[in-house]
């Protein structure tokens, strides 16, 4: 579920105008799911406009607090949640730690970088939801080290079905300052949508696995 609605709006018309969003319906992007999607969010961008990051990290810390009222600290997914969940963390002035797709190979082995608090959850910081897998690959990965989450927080999420199942079976909740509905209405006056690519973006929507261009 996104925060509120106008917040959804002002943010996907923010990474409009730094270009984090991608249109290539000919020329799909390729996930690293397999799924091919017409449309990239590169929300990593927003990093290089301090305006922009500040308003995201602020309003995603805002409403963490609304959510969150025990002690909590917070974890980053790596690499794409790094940077924005330690800002989000320096505003809540919480402790910061990240949690890597699996365990390095070398060095100490380590999956989870930074202090582990023992007993203290955690809420995940994401910057997008596709299907929810590297998400929910962090939340087992802290699990698994006796640390309970208490939400995931993207910046934007593609709101597909298969992420809401797979977050359902693994009994976690998340929240998205923006999504793709609001994205693409938002993408009809600053990208110029046709009523064409419309149709098949919305159409990519209902069925990304079996989308045919």
């Amino acid at each position: 579920m996104i925060f509120d609605e106008k917040l959804a709006i002002q943010t996907s018309k923010l990474l409009l105008q730094v270009n984090a969003i991608k249109l290539n319906i000919e020329n799909p992007f390729t996930w690293s799911s397999g799924i091919k999607s017409p449309i990239y969010c590169d929300n990593r961008l927003i990093l290089s406009y301090p305006k922009i990051r500040k308003f995201i990290s602020n309003e995603i810390a805002k409403f963490i607090k609304t959510k969150i009222q025990k002690d909590f600290y917070v974890a980053g997914v790596a690499t794409g949640s790094i940077a924005i969940g330690v800002l989000i963390a320096e505003i809540l002035k919480k402790p910061f730690i990240y949690v890597r797709p699996e365990p390095k190979a070398h060095g100490a082995g380590k999956q989870i970088e930074g202090m582990i608090l023992k007993k203290v959850p955690v809420v995940v910081i994401e910057d997008l939801i596709s299907t929810g897998k590297s998400s929910l690959n962090a939340v087992e990965a802290l699990q698994k080290n006796n640390i309970d989450v208490l939400g995931v927080f993207a910046i934007f999420s593609y709101g597909l079905e298969v992420a809401k199942i797979n977050f359902e079976k693994a009994n976690q909740k998340f929240y998205s300052l923006s999504d793709f509905s609001t994205l693409v209405d938002c993408s009809k006056k600053h990208i110029g949508f046709s009523q064409d690519d419309l149709e098949k973006v919305n159409n990519w929507k209902k069925s990304p696995t079996n989308w045919i261009v």
